[in-house]
């Protein structure tokens, strides 16, 4: 199942389905990199509230799409994760190192805010 990308303002919004296999993960990271450039966004919030798994190649496709993201001179926030997927990540030894997170979209959205990321000065 495919993830779903809306455009808010100069963001992008990355809902992710609650099930994802590793092939739908590559295609939401190579979306996402090319949404940034075609839209000129400033920032992305990927939205996992709805999985309740995480594994290592979920969690290491996160951290490449915010790197990717800062790579192409946006912001990335991930939001939503689950009580549940945290305790088995920090159990697992499963990091999002160098990646912001917020508690849930709201939260996403005043971070890229904050941050300078919906200023249309804030991009060379």
């Amino acid at each position: 199942m495919r993830a779903s990308i809306l455009k808010q303002d100069r963001f992008l919004i990355a809902s992710v389905p609650g099930s994802m296999t590793d092939a739908d993960l590559v295609v939401l990271r190579d979306e996402l990199s090319g949404g940034v450039r075609r839209h000129r966004s400033a920032g992305v919030i990927v939205d996992v509230t709805l999985l309740d798994v995480m594994d290592s190649f979920a969690v290491r496709i996160l951290r490449g799409i915010a790197h990717m993201v800062r790579l192409l001179g946006a912001e990335c926030v991930v939001v939503g994760i689950q009580p549940d997927v945290a305790v088995a990540m920090v159990q697992l030894g499963l990091t999002l190192e160098g990646t912001m997170i917020a508690l849930d979209l709201e939260d996403g959205l005043d971070v890229l805010r904050a941050r300078g990321a919906g200023n249309v000065t804030g991009r060379g």
